[in-house]
């Protein structure tokens, strides 16, 4: 069955190089990009197949000499040679099996990620300030570029809520499984008496939506436009430079005033309502599946407690996996490759296991 498929791909691969040299295609570049992407998803799995056809080719001759040769000693070279080669034809196989899973559409798309304080009061709100801080740091550490769109202050060095663009291919696939709540245990700096406090924050990772994609008409949008404010209300701005557009059908509201320009202001909040209602609409797509099942990585619920912060244990536990890692400063400074490669990898192995109960059903 694997090798039916992994023929499949090569021909998708040829036909995409076929087209590639098509003197219009050279001319249209959007035509250029999407054929570039589709070429390097399929590069991978192409490569795999043309080394495990090469390893087959190899084992098929040391087993002919194995069959015919009279001499011993090249007997058991040849032997020791099958063994190698079926090593390695297993690991190319496993190796295929994983770069033919079903793959996410969203996981080549930047990402829009809400943070919310959550049940704590001021002290989420710091450590929703934490998380905002951790998620730029990782973008940082991959060079990917970040912007703040939105932030709501609470004047104590604290969020309410924060809303973050990483504009980079591949940012979705890396943080998706990052959505849900996450859950901080330590002793506030308010604090007298020493006692732990548990708060929470909410993360949700939206992949980012084109325009073409989600066509929003202008006659479904209420927006208002009012002076932005800073903590405690006081007015910043002198113009009317904040905006708030409500998407009546869905009733969606996103309100954005981190810009001195309305205009700005106008398209960051467009285009968090474009991911916003991409997400609802990959959510009603998966409740009408017939074979969806939840992965052991959770179904990114933002309802769903994913992660706990334990300063004075310096312990990060992730709840779906149940990972502790005991470097919380070098998480909260953005090294989070080691949860996020976790996560993937439990992902991965899932829908091997679906796949794998699928064929034998």
């Amino acid at each position: 069955m694997i090798d039916a498929k992994l023929v499949e791909v090569a021909r998708q691969y040829d036909d995409v190089q076929a087209e590639l040299v098509r003197p219009e295609v050279s001319m249209d570049p959007d035509a250029l990009r999407r054929l570039g992407k589709e070429l390097a998803r399929l590069e991978p799995v192409v490569e795999a197949f043309r080394r495990l056809q090469d390893v087959r080719s190899q084992l098929q001759g040391a087993r002919e000499l194995r069959d015919m040769e009279p001499d011993d000693e090249l007997r058991t070279m040849a032997k020791e040679e099958i063994a190698s080669l079926e090593t390695l034809e297993h690991r190319l196989v496993e190796e295929l099996k994983v770069l033919l899973l079903p793959r996410d559409p969203s996981d080549d798309r930047a990402v829009i990620i809400e943070i919310r304080a959550g049940a704590g009061g001021g002290e989420a709100a710091l450590f929703a300030a934490d998380l905002l801080r951790m998620y730029l740091r990782y973008a940082e550490r991959h060079r990917w570029p970040a912007e703040v769109l939105s932030t709501s202050e609470t004047g104590i060095g604290g969020i309410k809520e924060a809303i973050v663009s990483v504009d980079a291919d591949g940012a979705y696939s890396r943080l998706k499984f990052e959505g849900g709540v996450h859950r901080v245990q330590r002793v506030p700096a308010t604090e007298s008496s020493g006692r732990i406090h548990t708060s929470t924050v909410t993360v949700a990772v939206l992949p980012e939506a084109d325009e073409v994609e989600i066509e929003i008409d202008e006659r479904d949008l209420r927006i208002d436009v009012y002076r932005s404010t800073g903590p405690g209300g006081q007015s910043v701005n002198t113009t009317d430079s904040a905006v708030r557009i409500t998407h009546l059908p869905s009733g969606l509201v996103v309100a954005i005033q981190d810009e001195k320009s309305q205009h700005k202001n106008k398209a960051k909040a467009m285009s968090v309502l474009r991911a916003r209602l991409l997400e609802q609409e990959m959510l009603r797509q998966r409740a009408e599946g017939s074979a969806i099942r939840k992965s052991m990585v959770g179904s990114g619920d933002r309802s769903e407690k994913v992660r706990t912060y334990n300063f004075s244990q310096d312990r990060v536990t992730d709840h779906r996996i149940g990972m502790d890692l005991h470097n919380l400063p070098g998480v909260l400074d953005g090294d989070l490759d080691r949860l996020i490669d976790a996560l993937n990898m439990a992902h991965q192995a899932e829908l091997l296991q679906t796949l794998v109960e699928d064929d034998a059903g």
